[in-house]
């Protein structure tokens, strides 16, 4: 047993003994009005006689009492006020309760609070962050209605990040008007018949509203904090829309079909094309190059499936007008007339802000009482030397090539730089993966990596992993990039096409957020709280470039809490929930995931358990010769709660909506068991990884028993 453990259990031990001793000796049959009247005269005539030995007994009894928590500290109160009177009672009995609190806090905290963390520190996590911003406002609240137990107050602060001084200061403050009436009542002794009698409903109304005073004056500190940041701009006196939305992508979409729905008056501003990035450049042509080149990769196998001699032949203005053909085919979704129709007033042009609630675009203002900030992100461009010697590409203007390279040297490892060296290895191209960490998908477990880097290298991908690009060059009409290993020994790597695959930055310039003051943080990224809005409580920002996450489906996400807060702010409001936020790489095989990795779950110290189905158990993809990968659950320990799940192989994607929908209804892994799962289908394997985890758990001392009451059955 290690000294912390020996420490607790000594505590434990004490705090036991002392609420023991308190009811063995039935020592509450001296806390009564009754008692303290009988004995009123002698305890008076003590304390006249002897004031700092009464004051310093009375002090430590009511410490004592208050650490143990144990009923009684009504009627002490009332006897510090019948033997000090007002003021010295009220001292007394202040520091008294405030230390006796203070030491129960730190006993809780020191015996529980790892232990609920470590535990449940997922699901505190929010709770966590709001005290460390308004604790000291959320113990005044509690402290100053007489409603809630104090004991209990001590218990639950002790579990948050609340400091000890803050602790403590604060419950002197907020427990001083208690105080304050119950030893004046002590001083009227014999009026009152009970401590209940102190406590009229009128007196617990206004103890009530006393509480609501911390929370009244948060909200006068945000209220003169707002009129700081608007100071220097003038508030129109009306305003020509509810909403001005600049940004057709993803989060700007969602943002006006939501003001439009509800019937607000909407200003979407979009300088470039509807749909955004996801639809002309990033989700959608992805997508359809991706299919175009699983194609080409079943041809490439076709004696996998009992086809021989199966042949095709890429030609890339084919598969380029495909691509075309495909976005046209959504764009109606996002075009100006599906929104127009709704209401929402389309205006092309380049917006920039001109105050808190002007929009300029072109010749026209626009004022708008809330502005939602949904200006995307574009690929990031190193500042490498010699890249302006080249042609490059980035996942934005690739689609316009005139050819397909024959050799494509990708720059960057993650999601983007896999799925497109995949694809384009498949159509054909002869490619070249340069990534500066040691491997690929840096977020996900080292496994998943490994995986996906042999399935690559089986294809022909040269993939040169622990490089970093120090230049450019062109000799002799060959491009070349020159790369590093930690140690500085230089690689030369001939290319057609460089791709540039480093990630995406979000567009914050040329909207004049600047010269308005709506700051960025370290990422440079906009800034937001966890409602979305910016500096200017009414001017939000959501999707790419907002982060912290740059999905489509999560820059939606992001929208409705944007748009929502943004009509009916500052009567009700609605935090960004993102405690399950799924994601999927479209390599073949998938990976999906949701929730932690394993890597996270070992940083963040989360005590969890790791359950593992392989795919090339699974019928239906044996089947489909697509029997490689696997479904990986981390759940809490010894039980079926799920933590994060990631999933690898074909239709990763397909299969990880249900994970979801388990985690955020917090459903486990007995209750995916126990569904139906069409036979044969992938989803079957996530029922698989739920029988595994059961099998790991099954209860063997009852099977013991079943087993014998089966073989007495036999007889």
């Amino acid at each position: 047993m290690t000294s912390k453990h020996l420490l607790r259990l000594i505590i434990l031990l004490l705090f036991a003994a002392g609420i023991l001793l308190f009811l063995l000796l039935d020592l509450g049959q001296y806390l009564s009005v009754e008692v303290l009247r009988q004995r009123r005269d002698e305890l008076l005539a003590f304390t006249e006689q002897n004031l700092a030995l009464a004051v310093a007994v009375y002090m430590l009894v009511y410490i004592a009492m208050a650490a143990l928590s144990v009923p009684g500290a009504a009627i002490l109160t009332l006897a510090g006020g019948a033997l000090f009177g007002v003021a010295l009672g009220t001292v007394a009995v202040s520091f008294a309760s405030t230390i006796g609190a203070t030491l129960v806090f730190l006993a809780a905290r020191f015996l529980f609070r790892d232990i609920i963390q470590q535990r449940f520190g997922r699901r505190l996590k929010a709770i966590n962050q709001g005290v460390e911003r308004d604790g000291a406002f959320y113990l005044l609240a509690l402290r100053l209605v007489p409603a809630f137990p104090f004991w209990m107050i001590n218990l639950v602060m002790a579990l948050t990040p609340i400091r000890t001084p803050t602790f403590f200061w604060v419950s002197q403050l907020g427990m001083l008007p208690a105080t304050v009436v119950y030893v004046n009542a002590g001083t009227q002794l014999a009026r009152v018949d009970s401590a209940g009698d102190i406590l009229s409903p009128g007196l617990i109304g206004a103890f009530v509203l006393l509480g609501l005073l911390p929370l009244i004056l948060r909200w006068v500190l945000r209220l003169l904090e707002r009129r700081k940041v608007y100071q220097d701009h003038k508030r129109p006196r009306r305003f020509d829309y509810n909403l001005v939305v600049i940004g057709a992508g993803a989060a700007g979409l969602v943002s006006s079909y939501i003001g439009a729905t509800v019937g607000a008056r909407v200003a979407l501003i979009e300088k470039h094309r509807m749909g955004g990035d996801c639809l002309n450049t990033g989700c959608v042509p992805s997508k359809a190059l991706i299919r175009t080149a699983r194609l080409m990769a079943d041809v490439r196998d076709s004696q996998k499936y009992g086809v021989s001699n199966a042949s095709a032949r890429v030609h890339w203005p084919d598969v380029q007008a495909r691509i075309r053909q495909v976005i046209k085919k959504i764009e109606p979704h996002d075009s100006v007339a599906r929104y127009e129709g709704m209401g929402v007033e389309v205006i092309q042009g380049e917006a920039r802000l001109v105050d808190p609630w002007t929009v300029q675009v072109g010749e026209q203002r626009l004022t708008g009482r809330a502005i939602i900030l949904a200006t995307g992100a574009e690929p990031l461009v190193p500042d490498l030397p010699g890249l302006d010697l080249v042609d490059f590409v980035t996942s934005d203007t690739l689609w316009d090539m005139p050819d397909l390279p024959e050799r494509l040297l990708v720059l960057g490892g993650g999601p983007i730089g896999c799925e497109l060296a995949q694809a384009f290895a498949r159509l054909g191209s002869r490619v070249s993966l340069v990534e500066m960490g040691e491997r690929l998908l840096p977020r996900e477990d080292a496994e998943v990596s490994e995986m996906l880097a042999e399935q690559l290298q089986n294809e022909g991908i040269a993939l040169k992993l622990g490089r970093r690009a120090v230049r450019v060059e062109r000799r002799e009409g060959v491009n070349r990039l020159i790369c590093a290993d930690d140690e500085g020994n230089e690689q030369d790597l001939p290319f057609d096409r460089l791709l540039l695959a480093l990630g995406r930055r979000s567009r914050t310039t040329d909207f004049g957020l600047e010269a308005l003051g709506v700051a960025l943080n370290e990422s440079g990224r906009i800034a937001a709280d966890g409602l979305q809005r910016t500096r200017f409580p009414n001017i939000y920002v959501c999707g790419d470039a907002s982060g912290p996450y740059q999905f489509t489906h999560v820059a939606a996400h992001q929208a409705w809490s944007a748009a929502v807060n943004a009509l009916i702010s500052p009567f009700w409001s609605f935090r960004t929930d993102y405690r399950v936020i799924p994601w999927v790489t479209f390599t073949d095989p998938e990976i999906a995931r949701v929730g932690l990795s394993e890597a996270e779950a070992r940083a963040k110290e989360v005590d969890y358990e790791v359950t593992r189905y392989g795919i090339d158990d699974l019928d239906r993809a044996i089947a489909d010769s697509a029997d490689n990968g696997m479904v990986k659950v981390l759940t809490e320990k010894g039980r079926d709660r799920i933590l994060g799940v990631t999933l690898v192989g074909s239709h990763a994607g397909e299969m990880l909506p249900e994970f979801v929908l388990a985690m955020k209804h917090g459903l486990g892994l007995n209750k995916l068991l126990g569904t139906i799962h069409v036979y044969p289908t992938f989803s079957e394997a996530n029922k698989y990884a739920a029988g595994e985890w059961k099998k790991a758990h099954k209860p063997e001392a009852a099977l013991k028993l079943a087993r014998k009451f089966f073989a007495w059955r036999r007889r």
